[in-house]
């Protein structure tokens, strides 16, 4: 007769065998429709749609740039970028948007509520741009970026979700 041992051990070795199969972030992989950040720059999934991956393309250029008041807001290119010149930048590269916006227009901007792929999260003073699970943000870093090679710092970056109280999330048609 198997003992309560034999049991634990069976059950410990059936989970193990489980766990296996599940993907993982911490392996690097991503669950279909999450991007992910390699060296910096945002890795569109497989099954991203192509506008997506123009607004991943779009904001992988600028990513490195340094901060910029009012940088992005005359022109889509420029030296630097501050947060709605960063998401507005973005935007355009995904043909989503023909001219820059400020944050408080970005409030207005698009449908009301989330989207599957994009979702622009804007309040009078800041915005911030959520794509494929990323967030792209000139503000806010958080560990879980750092350790993956995002360096703390001014201008647009990669990152992962933040708080979203206090604003009002926006989506373009369809994503």
């Amino acid at each position: 007769m198997p003992t309560p041992f034999r049991y634990s051990m069976a059950l410990a070795v059936l989970l193990a065998a489980c766990a296996c199969l599940l993907p993982t972030a911490a392996a690097g992989k991503s669950a279909p429709g999450e991007a992910r950040i390699v060296n910096g720059k945002a890795v569109p999934p497989p099954d991203a749609p192509p506008t997506v991956r123009r607004v991943i393309d779009a904001a992988n250029r600028i990513a490195t740039k340094p901060y910029r008041y009012g940088g992005g807001h005359a022109r889509f290119n420029d030296s630097g970028y501050d947060c709605s010149g960063a998401v507005s930048y973005a935007l355009h590269g995904g043909g989503l948007i023909d001219a820059p916006r400020p944050s408080g227009g970005l409030m207005s901007w698009g449908k009301r509520g989330s989207g599957r792929w994009i979702t622009v999260y804007a309040h009078r003073s800041h915005t911030y741009l959520m794509v494929a699970g990323l967030r792209f943000d000139t503000g806010y870093r958080d560990r879980r970026a750092a350790r993956q090679g995002i360096k703390p710092g001014s201008g647009p970056r990669w990152g992962y979700a933040r708080s979203t109280t206090g604003y009002v999330a926006r989506h373009p048609s369809a994503l």
